[in-house]
């Protein structure tokens, strides 16, 4: 069945969950430091920006991961059949997520932090008149604790319960798999084209929930389709780091230069179709000049200059000049590199989406008016507090793949695809 030998089993060894649970006490500690260390913001600001941003780019990223199984078994695709089990265990990150979100959200009950200005009850008040805010009030239909923890709690977990069931049957098809109705997978074909609706509407509302309502009165209908195309591009360039790691350890030897092909045209065209909605985005508010909808834009231009346009050149112009040519996607340094600078590009737009929103808050809920210039640590650009955040976090998320991918074969080897995935040629 295989074309070449390799190793079926992965083993976590001593050395690499030594190396994971290092950088997990890396981001620890940087975490604790970010809490003291507020840079004169109020509410430990710093430490819950740092830990909204990480839990909610790497949840997206396992999101991504189980969204992609479920459209590629849906199409029929068969290609990436012979690592699928490294997007299973990224999938499998969704109950981690949970909990991280879920932290989020009783903070808000108990006013551990101040990260979403629509949390604030007294600005809902008509009789308030001095902080009253008509536009929250109209949006707190929405915008209230009990869509963000109770119904943004239950449309994660039903996130968890396809990713485990996706897994579950691929596991079950490993050893009763096989039959000529392939049963197993046509069941797996029900539970994906199921999801798919069901991540497509849900993960919008999350994204509005988690990551738009920090500038709580700015709103763009195109939003949730930027940010689920960051979270795709880092996903495809997680797994590229992650299985040329694999290969280089002797793992996964039938996935050859093609299958890493299809996995660079991927990360090729969700960069460019990134950069579609960036720019449309962008024209569509500029043209309009609405301000409710330019000061989104304003804000980060005028204080932000540095990470609105590194953001740009970070993650359109280094992909589109080096994956044009069509034989650097399938060269392993190449994709490396480029795997690389898209992960942090597109962490590094997430900290764009959330921080100076973040800030605005924060000074509001100390009682500060007006534009706020000048740098502050922590939100006018990453620092090492907040790169040291994410390496913990990183490690965290691969911690709990490596362990998944461990507890079952590398090889799915009843998958009726996995012939044409083991003769994959483009």
């Amino acid at each position: 069945m295989e074309k070449e030998n390799t190793i079926t089993e992965y083993n976590f060894t001593g050395t690499s969950r030594l190396v994971l649970l290092i950088g997990m006490g890396l981001g620890v500690v940087c975490m604790i430091l970010s809490f003291f260390l507020d840079g004169g913001v109020e509410h430990h600001a710093r430490f819950w920006s740092n830990f909204l941003h990480n839990s909610v780019f790497f949840t997206g990223i396992a999101l991504m991961a189980t969204f992609f199984i479920a459209v590629c078994i849906t199409a029929w695709a068969g290609w990436y059949t012979i690592f699928k089990r490294v997007w299973e265990a990224f999938s499998q990150f969704l109950i981690v997520g949970f909990i991280l979100m879920l932290i989020i959200g009783i903070g808000i009950y108990l006013h551990w932090h101040h990260l979403y200005h629509w949390a604030d009850q007294t600005i809902l008040n008509p009789e308030n008149e001095e902080v009253y805010d008509a536009i929250l009030h109209g949006k707190s239909a929405f915008l209230n604790t009990t869509w963000y923890v109770i119904i943004g709690g239950l449309i994660v977990l039903v996130w968890v319960f396809f990713a485990y069931k996706l897994r579950a049957l691929s596991l079950d098809e490993d050893q009763n798999g096989g039959d000529a109705n392939f049963s197993h997978h046509r069941s797996m074909r029900w539970y994906a084209a199921a999801f798919l609706p069901i991540a497509g509407f849900s993960s919008a509302a999350m994204i509005w929930l988690w990551i738009m309502s920090v500038d709580s009165h700015w709103y763009s209908t195109l939003f949730a389709w930027y940010t689920g195309a960051s979270w795709f591009v880092s996903m495809i360039a997680l797994t590229i780091l992650v299985l040329v790691y694999l290969k280089n350890r002797g793992y996964f030897a039938n996935v050859s230069a093609e299958h890493f092909h299809d996995l660079g045209k991927f990360m090729f065209a969700f960069s460019i179709f990134w950069t579609y909605l960036w720019f449309s985005q962008y024209m569509l508010i500029w043209y309009a000049n609405v301000g409710e909808e330019t000061t989104y834009f304003k804000q980060r231009i005028d204080h932000y200059p540095v990470l609105f346009y590194g953001n740009l050149i970070i993650n359109f112009i280094v992909p589109f000049f080096v994956l044009m040519r069509n034989d650097t996607k399938r060269k392993y340094g190449t994709l490396v590199f480029v795997s690389i600078v898209l992960l942090l590009g597109h962490w590094w737009d997430f900290f764009l989406m959330l921080k100076p929103g973040i800030l605005h808050t924060a000074h509001e809920a100390a009682g500060m008016t007006g534009e706020h210039g000048g740098f502050t640590p922590g939100f006018t650009i990453p620092g090492l507090l907040e790169i040291g955040t994410m390496l913990g976090f990183l490690s965290l998320f691969l911690f709990v793949a490596f362990s998944v991918l461990s507890r079952s074969s590398l090889v799915a080897k009843n998958d009726p695809f996995l012939e044409e995935s083991l003769h994959h040629h483009v």
